[in-house]
């Protein structure tokens, strides 16, 4: 008699969790945290640092609609438009195992005064509600994106408020020591937040109601260390690519050692924009 040994089945790497709010917390006048788990959090495993996931939220286009199956996001989080029901994509503040063995995961909202569909769900949440989301499987996946090179000697940041979760998550991963320059750039001063980091980061944070210079015009005048650098910026879409221009063009960057991400367009939602944002 010959045996045979059923194959594992693969582990897509990005699959729909079902998740419950279990509570709420106001980090300052324009960001609200939502910690989430419950049973349907089983499974989900991120990869830290600028981690993203995509949400469904009541009030958007396709909320209504089947989740999508798992297996279907193998490449990624699904983007709007394209059949699939995830209107939303944000990023993952911090994921915990707790001592039980459940998971608990924060997500950042910015509240906007126009109040979205993200705003006006977030500022209604409540314990025990629901939420379904397109997330990780796997640690290592597409959607983490700060990847600096092992030769670098240091890194540049450079986050708004739709950014900043995933910023501070990013100052928790990095090496004990490894020189940081960073900047934050917020609405309000009560919006800064304390980011705890083993790194030698030096964080300049930009409240945009006290004045402050935008992030690129911060940068641009700042005396960068020298050796080896890797850049992640990230935030609104033109001040992203102003940025990464003035690092490639005129700091002498490698291309490959800038990492940007445009999570919003200023004037429009994320379905007109086509963007990846938490807005």
């Amino acid at each position: 008699m010959t045996s045979t040994t059923a194959a594992a089945p693969e582990v897509a790497p990005f699959r729909p969790f079902d998740l419950t709010v279990l509570r709420t917390r106001r980090l300052g006048p324009s960001i609200l945290r939502v910690t989430l788990g419950g049973p349907g959090a089983d499974g989900l495993r991120g990869g830290g640092r600028d981690q993203s996931l995509s949400v469904v939220l009541p009030g958007c286009p396709g909320a209504g609609r089947a989740a999508v199956p798992a297996g279907a996001g193998d490449t990624g989080p699904a983007r709007p438009g394209d059949g699939r029901a995830v209107p939303r994509s944000y990023a993952v503040r911090a994921q915990r195992l707790r001592a039980d063995g459940s998971t608990e995961v924060d997500i950042d909202f910015v509240l906007h005064g126009d109040g979205g569909p993200a705003s006006r769900w977030a500022r209604a949440a409540s314990p025990g509600d629901r939420l379904r989301v397109l997330g990780p499987a796997v640690a290592d996946n597409t959607a983490v994106r700060f990847r600096p090179p092992a030769d670098t000697d240091w890194v540049l940041i450079r986050a708004d408020e739709t950014a900043l979760p995933a910023a501070a998550a990013i100052l928790e991963w990095l090496p004990a020591g490894l020189p940081a320059r960073v900047w934050l750039e917020v609405p309000r001063t009560e919006d800064r937040q304390a980011l705890n980091t083993a790194s030698k980061a030096r964080i300049g944070w930009l409240v945009r109601s006290e004045g402050a210079a935008c992030g690129v015009e911060a940068v641009r005048t700042a005396e960068l260390p020298g050796g080896t650098p890797y850049a992640w910026i990230a935030g609104e879409a033109s001040g992203v690519r102003a940025l990464h221009h003035h690092l490639v063009r005129e700091r002498g960057f490698a291309p490959g050692r800038v990492t940007s991400a445009a999570y919003w367009r200023r004037g429009l939602s994320e379905e007109q924009s086509g963007g990846s944002g938490t807005r």
